[in-house]
């Protein structure tokens, strides 16, 4: 028995909780309260549930005479874990408008008191795990709160800008090259050191055939020749399911692309702009990064492959701490693959299942992954709004194939001696 995870476990709480804070700063409460399509939260929301996960799973099995300072937070705020209890339908949070980003905030405020008193108390494993799946469950919503922002702010005609935007040194796309990877039994999966999550488990052993991956993802300018040559036009590049999709939603371009007078502008977080051709392609599904692949005569990446190629490079990319909040063009070439960290997310071709022998983590918090494993594919690598410390070689992130409003982009992948 000793202190919840000593001081350093306490300093990574104080740390993560005020990054999810400071995130906010530059928005105004009319930002916060919004809610611009069904698989978004207001900004409020994400500040009221990464409290109610540590309220609902730490605070209160601690059985410390703790009270909520609402007892119906436990509905509000409830995102999907049935095991606890009833929750308010994701596409009606933005029809809340109370409590208030005060009240909210102010909620935030009562439990970290109440979670600082518990960090100076001895606990076993078990609490300690609990307290940094919250952590990690924090950082999460972190991306997801700066992905939703941007869908808010992108709506709005007078272009408003999260942040301003920093001066990126201009740079021409460096030529995407091919690394050669010979494959054979390989161990992917997280090790028994540090946090990682149920469906990262258990460490594994896959056999691979030779493949090649791309040296740096699909860049703007790459994905502009896609859609000039009539990509989003071809069914033959397209899954039946997602042709279906561009058609319903009307995709003719990536998610925040517009035409301006025949020049092409993207949103971003620091307002509107040209589009530069050197930076990663984002805002893409999975069905746009499918038929992208096989218009370019190339596939998408097995989750494998990607880890694969991935185990051992340093997290050195333009994550959240960056302070970009946008994908930026490749820097100095190096030998290996460029950019696997940062960024983009990149699609693989690997539905999301689970591994051998799977066990999803016990209790009600085995609802975080398991439930999921239907319809969606997995994600490598992190995006420029991806906290550092959240990242890892064989973290396994999912979205559905037609989910576009996630900074997810493009590697691509072929099989030696089919070009």
């Amino acid at each position: 028995m000793s202190p919840l995870g000593g001081e350093g476990l306490q300093e990574s709480y104080r740390a993560v909780r005020e990054t999810t804070v400071a995130l906010c700063e530059p928005l105004c409460v009319e930002d916060m309260v919004v809610q611009s399509m069904p698989d978004a939260s207001p900004t409020k929301w994400h500040l009221a549930h990464t409290t109610w996960f540590f309220e609902t799973f730490v605070l209160r099995p601690a059985g410390r005479g703790y009270r909520s300072p609402d007892e119906r937070y436990a509905r509000l705020f409830n995102s999907y874990y049935q095991g606890v209890g009833a929750s308010h339908p994701l596409p009606e949070r933005g029809r809340l408008s109370r409590p208030t980003v005060e009240e909210i905030l102010a909620y935030r405020r009562h439990v970290d008191q109440a979670m600082a008193a518990l960090l100076e108390e001895e606990a076993d494993d078990a609490r300690r795990f609990l307290v940094e799946l919250g952590l990690n469950h924090e950082e999460q919503h972190q991306e997801l709160l700066l992905a939703d922002v941007k869908s808010v702010l992108s709506w709005n005609p007078l272009e408003p800008a999260y942040v301003a935007a920093r001066a990126v040194r201009a740079v021409e796309a460096s030529r995407s090259g091919w690394i050669r990877f010979e494959g054979g039994l390989v161990t992917v999966g997280a090790s028994g050191e540090g946090f990682a999550f149920d469906n990262e488990r258990p460490r594994h052993e896959v056999r691979l055939e030779p493949f090649e991956l791309a040296s740096r993802p699909v860049t703007c300018g790459e994905y502009l020749r896609f859609i000039e040559d009539g990509g989003y036009a071809k069914p033959e590049l397209w899954l039946s399911d997602g042709w279906d999709e561009r058609a319903r939603a009307g995709w003719e371009a990536p998610l925040y692309w517009a035409r301006d007078t025949g020049a092409w502008r993207v949103a971003t977080l620091s307002g509107a702009r040209a589009l530069d051709p050197a930076e990663p392609v984002c805002h893409v599904g999975y069905y746009e990064a499918d038929a992208f692949a096989r218009w370019a005569g190339a596939r998408l990446p097995r989750e494998e492959e990607w880890e694969t190629a991935a185990a051992g490079l340093p997290l050195d990319g333009n994550l959240l701490e960056e302070g970009l909040f946008h994908p930026a063009p490749a820097r100095e070439p190096r030998s290996g693959p460029r950019q696997m960290f940062g960024d983009v997310w990149e699609w693989t071709s690997s539905a999301y299942s689970a591994y051998p022998g799977f066990r999803p983590f016990e209790g009600t918090v085995g609802e975080y992954n398991g439930k999921f494993m239907s319809g969606r594919f997995v994600l490598r690598g992190g995006s420029c709004v991806t906290p550092r410390r959240h990242l890892r070689a064989s973290y396994r992130n999912f979205f559905a194939p037609a989910s576009r409003w996630q900074f997810s982009g493009i590697r691509l992948a072929r099989d030696p001696g089919s070009h």
